[in-house]
């Protein structure tokens, strides 16, 4: 058996202190500078920067330190610029012409966990390669050459950096002087996570009446029972305060779902439609195609296919969907959940810039969002997830293969069902949707039941 990557779908992810301890991530940091330090270009005698951020996880500190002392280890200068969003990372080091960034997150997981994510010099994220790289070179971590005296890496922090990042984001939407939110009423859930400070200060100031959840992190309430994973609470606070909409962002904030002025909830397949329409309508879709994974639900494909709108679908992961979207040349693309990507605007998946092209879109044409969201009328879709003792094994198990195969001829499209492992948590992930629900629901629960007798 084949032994796992170190790196999964979005960085070194696990339970912070057991599965991703200090000293792994300063020999994470020593690989990582060794390999910078050999990519990057710079001056003859200059040292390669880069910038680390990180959420609110009480097992921050501590790993943003070790990652910090290995990468000056090897020769690489620091900006450590504190608690940002993950998407903040990425624009600074666009703006500070960095080598590159890593930020310490886990995203929506729960806080016990973190994770370290890099980001290279265009402000996306490593490719599977450069991981591969930096892998071989961690194995190795403690005989790799250490740079002395003066070639030795400095550490500063600063949050000087964050106000470029703010003036970005304005700028999506024509910046603080064109007041592109005023009149409308908001609840925001921050999520006890990285936006927390930034997110209301930039809706403030482009105009809009705001009131504040979840905003007060302590180090391990990020994600707890709010957020994007649970935004039912702040979807009932928008009905119930006759807001005009909710926005629910995760603990590192590339990532948003929303709800309207009457309490539903806004997902990443209802987003996607309602920015892609627009562009199209005023002939910015370029390809006319939008991407999304296997997880959007039908109706997405159906809104879109209306509006003469292609939609292409990847495996699940941002990653797949920004590769996709590269090699068609499309400007949208993103998850269900909420994980839209905007290259036009935005090198990585930033909730703060999707929440606001769907905002200004409300404010432009005066329709509600529930009417602009209507357009996506969902079919039958059902995911459960199965914890798992081991992800390895489990496609060529052939009582599992032999369910799967079951589920997708009961559907009548293979392309209607998913069953993948998590690239976060030890969990086997399945969903299936369709046109009739007990159909949808009972593959889900054969599936399922198999996984959990053969693995759970």
């Amino acid at each position: 058996m084949s032994k796992p990557r170190l790196f999964g779908t979005d960085g070194v992810r696990g339970v912070a202190n057991r599965d991703l301890t200090a000293p792994l991530a300063m020999r994470l940091g020593m690989a990582a500078g060794r390999w910078l330090c050999d990519a990057a270009p710079r001056e003859e005698g200059g040292r390669p920067f880069v910038i680390i951020g990180r959420d609110t996880r009480l097992s921050g500190d501590m790993l943003e330190a070790a990652l910090a002392a290995g990468l000056a280890a090897m020769g690489v200068d620091v900006v450590n610029v504190g608690v940002v969003p993950t998407p903040a990372v990425a624009q600074i080091v666009l703006a500070k012409g960095a080598a590159g960034g890593v930020v310490l997150s886990a995203s929506h997981n729960p806080f016990e966990d973190n994770g370290i994510k890099f980001f290279g010099v265009n402000g996306k994220k490593l490719p599977d390669r450069a991981e591969d790289e930096i892998t071989a070179l961690l194995e190795n971590a403690e005989s790799l050459p250490h740079p002395t005296g003066s070639h030795i890496g400095r550490v500063t922090e600063t949050h000087e950096p964050i106000e470029e990042y703010e003036r970005r984001v304005m700028a999506t939407v024509g910046g603080e002087e064109a007041q592109p939110l005023r009149g409308l009423r908001l609840v925001m859930d921050c999520a006890h996570g990285a936006a927390f400070q930034l997110a209301p200060q930039i809706f403030l100031a482009l105009g809009a009446e705001l009131t504040v959840l979840n905003a007060e992190p302590n180090g391990i309430n990020i994600n707890v029972e709010c957020g994007s994973t649970h935004p039912k609470p702040m979807a009932i606070i928008v009905s119930e305060a006759g807001a005009n909409a909710g926005l629910a962002f995760d603990g590192d904030a590339d990532r948003v779902m929303l709800a309207d002025e009457k309490g539903s909830i806004v997902d990443g397949d209802r987003m996607m439609a309602i920015l892609a329409l627009d562009m199209h309508r005023k002939g910015r879709l370029p390809g006319d195609v939008v991407v999304a994974t296997i997880m959007s639900n039908v109706g997405l494909e159906q809104a879109l296919n209306a509006g003469g709108i292609r939609l292409h679908r990847t495996d699940v992961g941002d990653r797949y969907v920004a590769e996709a979207m590269d090699a068609l040349g499309a400007a949208i693309g993103g998850e269900q959940s909420g994980h839209i990507l905007l290259p036009c605007l935005t090198p990585t998946g930033d909730g703060l810039v999707t929440a606001l092209q769907v905002l200004a879109i409300v404010r432009e044409t005066g329709k509600p969002l529930s009417e602009l969201a209507s357009v996506v009328i969902s079919g039958p879709q059902l995911l459960k997830s199965v914890r798992v003792r081991t992800k390895q094994g489990w496609q060529q198990d052939p009582d599992v293969q032999a369910a799967i195969a079951q589920g997708e001829a009961d559907l009548g499209n293979a392309k209607w069902l998913s069953v993948r492992a998590s690239g976060t948590e030890p969990l086997i992930r399945v969903m299936a949707q369709g046109i009739d629900k007990a159909v949808v629901e009972s593959v889900v629960h054969a599936i399922c039941a198999v996984i959990e007798a053969k693995l759970g």
